[in-house]
Protein backbone atom coordinates (compact mmCIF):
# COMPACT_ATOMS: atom_id res chain seq x y z
CA UNK A 1 0.00 0.00 0.00
CA UNK A 2 1.53 3.35 -0.80
CA UNK A 3 2.38 5.42 1.75
CA UNK A 4 2.42 2.77 4.68
CA UNK A 5 6.05 2.47 5.15
CA UNK A 6 7.36 -0.53 6.83
CA UNK A 7 4.11 -2.59 5.60
CA UNK A 8 5.26 -2.31 1.79
CA UNK A 9 7.65 -5.12 2.53
CA UNK A 10 7.35 -9.06 2.41
CA UNK A 11 7.58 -11.19 5.30
CA UNK A 12 7.73 -14.68 5.96
CA UNK A 13 4.22 -14.66 7.23
CA UNK A 14 3.26 -13.28 3.91
CA UNK A 15 5.03 -16.08 2.30
CA UNK A 16 3.72 -18.24 5.07
CA UNK A 17 0.12 -17.06 3.60
CA UNK A 18 -1.72 -20.37 1.77
CA UNK A 19 -4.09 -20.14 -0.83
CA UNK A 20 -6.21 -23.02 0.55
CA UNK A 21 -10.04 -21.91 1.32
CA UNK A 22 -10.90 -23.91 4.28
CA UNK A 23 -12.50 -27.06 2.22
CA UNK A 24 -11.62 -30.67 2.33
CA UNK A 25 -11.39 -30.57 -1.44
CA UNK A 26 -8.33 -29.70 -3.13
CA UNK A 27 -9.49 -29.38 -6.58
CA UNK A 28 -8.60 -26.85 -9.38
CA UNK A 29 -11.95 -24.96 -8.51
CA UNK A 30 -11.42 -24.42 -5.35
CA UNK A 31 -7.69 -23.37 -5.91
CA UNK A 32 -9.13 -21.13 -8.12
CA UNK A 33 -11.83 -19.97 -5.57
CA UNK A 34 -9.14 -18.72 -3.12
CA UNK A 35 -7.07 -17.11 -5.16
CA UNK A 36 -10.26 -15.19 -5.84
CA UNK A 37 -10.84 -14.47 -2.29
CA UNK A 38 -7.22 -13.51 -1.77
CA UNK A 39 -7.09 -10.71 -4.67
CA UNK A 40 -10.75 -9.31 -3.87
CA UNK A 41 -10.66 -6.01 -2.58
CA UNK A 42 -10.68 -4.56 1.04
CA UNK A 43 -11.39 -1.27 1.64
CA UNK A 44 -8.46 0.18 3.91
CA UNK A 45 -9.49 2.98 6.43
CA UNK A 46 -6.60 5.64 8.44
CA UNK A 47 -6.37 5.91 11.88
CA UNK A 48 -9.66 8.72 11.76
CA UNK A 49 -11.56 6.20 9.13
CA UNK A 50 -11.07 8.41 6.02
CA UNK A 51 -10.67 5.96 3.22
CA UNK A 52 -7.10 5.62 1.88
CA UNK A 53 -6.69 2.70 -0.12
CA UNK A 54 -8.20 -0.48 -1.84
CA UNK A 55 -5.78 -3.27 -1.11
CA UNK A 56 -6.20 -7.10 -1.43
CA UNK A 57 -7.19 -9.35 0.80
CA UNK A 58 -3.79 -10.67 1.25
CA UNK A 59 -2.35 -7.97 1.78
CA UNK A 60 -5.19 -6.87 4.54
CA UNK A 61 -4.71 -10.54 6.07
CA UNK A 62 -1.00 -9.33 6.70
CA UNK A 63 -1.59 -5.96 7.93
CA UNK A 64 -4.02 -7.41 10.33
CA UNK A 65 -1.47 -10.33 11.61
CA UNK A 66 1.23 -8.13 11.85
CA UNK A 67 -1.11 -5.14 14.34
CA UNK A 68 -0.84 -2.84 11.54
CA UNK A 69 -4.76 -2.54 11.04
CA UNK A 70 -7.62 -3.92 13.02
CA UNK A 71 -10.58 -6.15 11.21
CA UNK A 72 -13.78 -4.22 10.95
CA UNK A 73 -15.78 -6.29 8.61
CA UNK A 74 -15.26 -9.58 7.23
CA UNK A 75 -16.13 -11.78 4.15
CA UNK A 76 -17.65 -14.89 3.91
CA UNK A 77 -14.63 -17.85 4.46
CA UNK A 78 -11.72 -17.98 5.68
CA UNK A 79 -7.93 -19.28 4.29
CA UNK A 80 -5.30 -20.75 6.07
CA UNK A 81 -1.79 -20.20 7.24
CA UNK A 82 0.80 -22.82 8.58
CA UNK A 83 -0.84 -22.24 12.11
CA UNK A 84 -4.45 -21.43 11.72
CA UNK A 85 -7.50 -20.45 9.65
CA UNK A 86 -7.99 -16.58 9.54
CA UNK A 87 -10.81 -14.47 8.56
CA UNK A 88 -11.12 -12.57 5.15
CA UNK A 89 -11.10 -8.94 5.80
CA UNK A 90 -13.60 -6.66 3.75
CA UNK A 91 -12.50 -3.33 5.64
CA UNK A 92 -9.56 -2.63 7.69
CA UNK A 93 -8.50 0.28 9.97
CA UNK A 94 -5.16 1.15 10.37
CA UNK A 95 -3.81 1.48 13.82
CA UNK A 96 -1.45 4.83 13.46
CA UNK A 97 -2.64 7.91 11.31
CA UNK A 98 -0.72 8.05 7.80
CA UNK A 99 -0.56 11.77 7.06
CA UNK A 100 -1.08 12.57 3.41
CA UNK A 101 -0.26 16.13 2.14
CA UNK A 102 -3.12 17.46 -0.31
CA UNK A 103 -1.23 17.39 -4.14
CA UNK A 104 -3.40 19.11 -6.35
CA UNK A 105 -4.99 16.57 -9.35
CA UNK A 106 -2.96 17.02 -12.31
CA UNK A 107 -5.02 18.51 -15.10
CA UNK A 108 -6.26 15.42 -17.30
CA UNK A 109 -9.32 14.19 -18.96
CA UNK A 110 -9.69 11.49 -16.33
CA UNK A 111 -9.59 13.86 -13.83
CA UNK A 112 -12.13 16.25 -15.11
CA UNK A 113 -14.26 13.41 -15.78
CA UNK A 114 -14.18 12.69 -12.16
CA UNK A 115 -14.78 16.34 -11.07
CA UNK A 116 -17.85 16.30 -13.31
CA UNK A 117 -18.97 12.84 -11.97
CA UNK A 118 -19.07 11.76 -15.77
CA UNK A 119 -22.15 13.96 -16.48
CA UNK A 120 -21.99 16.34 -19.46
CA UNK A 121 -22.20 19.86 -18.30
CA UNK A 122 -24.86 21.00 -20.69
CA UNK A 123 -27.09 18.48 -20.87
CA UNK A 124 -26.93 16.76 -17.79
CA UNK A 125 -26.54 13.06 -19.06
CA UNK A 126 -24.37 10.83 -17.16
CA UNK A 127 -22.23 8.53 -19.71
CA UNK A 128 -18.79 6.98 -19.49
CA UNK A 129 -18.04 7.76 -23.22
CA UNK A 130 -17.61 11.97 -22.68
CA UNK A 131 -15.26 14.13 -24.67
CA UNK A 132 -13.80 17.53 -23.18
CA UNK A 133 -14.58 20.97 -24.34
CA UNK A 134 -13.10 24.22 -23.92
CA UNK A 135 -15.84 26.81 -22.35
CA UNK A 136 -13.86 29.14 -24.11
CA UNK A 137 -12.64 27.71 -27.28
CA UNK A 138 -9.16 26.90 -27.70
CA UNK A 139 -9.47 29.26 -31.55
CA UNK A 140 -10.68 32.43 -29.45
CA UNK A 141 -7.34 31.91 -27.26
CA UNK A 142 -9.26 29.73 -24.23
CA UNK A 143 -7.20 28.36 -21.74
CA UNK A 144 -6.14 24.82 -20.96
CA UNK A 145 -7.06 25.29 -17.20
CA UNK A 146 -9.51 23.52 -14.69
CA UNK A 147 -11.85 26.56 -14.79
CA UNK A 148 -11.88 26.31 -18.60
CA UNK A 149 -12.27 22.89 -19.11
CA UNK A 150 -15.42 20.70 -18.87
CA UNK A 151 -17.33 17.09 -19.95
CA UNK A 152 -19.59 17.01 -22.57
CA UNK A 153 -21.50 14.66 -24.60
CA UNK A 154 -20.51 14.03 -28.19
CA UNK A 155 -23.86 15.63 -29.40
CA UNK A 156 -23.35 18.91 -27.01
CA UNK A 157 -20.02 19.27 -28.38
CA UNK A 158 -20.47 19.16 -31.92
CA UNK A 159 -23.74 21.51 -31.43
CA UNK A 160 -21.28 23.99 -29.50
CA UNK A 161 -18.64 23.81 -31.74
CA UNK A 162 -16.17 26.52 -31.51
CA UNK A 163 -18.11 29.06 -30.19
CA UNK A 164 -18.80 30.17 -26.14
CA UNK A 165 -21.96 28.98 -24.48
CA UNK A 166 -23.31 32.39 -25.24
CA UNK A 167 -22.84 32.36 -28.74
CA UNK A 168 -24.24 28.96 -29.14
CA UNK A 169 -26.82 29.53 -27.04
CA UNK A 170 -26.47 26.75 -24.32
CA UNK A 171 -25.71 27.12 -20.42
CA UNK A 172 -23.38 25.40 -18.49
CA UNK A 173 -24.84 23.26 -15.63
CA UNK A 174 -22.43 25.00 -13.07
CA UNK A 175 -19.11 26.95 -13.17
CA UNK A 176 -16.13 24.60 -13.64
CA UNK A 177 -13.30 25.27 -11.17
CA UNK A 178 -10.57 23.30 -9.84
CA UNK A 179 -11.74 20.01 -7.49
CA UNK A 180 -11.16 20.39 -3.88
CA UNK A 181 -9.35 18.03 -1.85
CA UNK A 182 -11.24 14.58 -1.64
CA UNK A 183 -10.33 11.33 -0.14
CA UNK A 184 -13.22 9.40 -1.53
CA UNK A 185 -12.79 10.85 -5.11
CA UNK A 186 -11.15 7.11 -5.45
CA UNK A 187 -14.16 5.40 -4.84
CA UNK A 188 -16.38 7.27 -7.38
CA UNK A 189 -15.79 5.26 -10.33
CA UNK A 190 -15.72 1.55 -8.25
CA UNK A 191 -18.33 -0.96 -6.95
CA UNK A 192 -19.33 -0.14 -3.88
CA UNK A 193 -19.42 -3.50 -1.38
CA UNK A 194 -22.53 -3.28 0.44
CA UNK A 195 -20.38 -3.34 3.82
CA UNK A 196 -18.92 -0.51 3.12
CA UNK A 197 -21.64 1.67 2.58
CA UNK A 198 -21.63 2.47 6.65
CA UNK A 199 -18.22 4.10 6.01
CA UNK A 200 -18.57 5.93 3.52
CA UNK A 201 -20.92 9.39 2.77
CA UNK A 202 -24.38 8.99 1.52
CA UNK A 203 -23.70 10.26 -2.12
CA UNK A 204 -21.15 7.63 -2.61
CA UNK A 205 -23.66 4.87 -0.64
CA UNK A 206 -26.39 4.92 -3.08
Amino acid sequence: MRGAGPVASKTSQENNLSVEHTTEANGIGEWQNAIKILTAPVLVLNLNYVPINISTARRAIILVGKGKAELLEQRDGQVRTISQNVDVPSIIRLVYLVRRPFVPSKLSKKEIFLRDQYTCQYCGIKSPELTLDHVIPRRQKGAHTWENVVAACSKCNLKKAGFTPEEARMKLSREPKIPQPNPYRMLQERVILDEWKPYLPWALSK
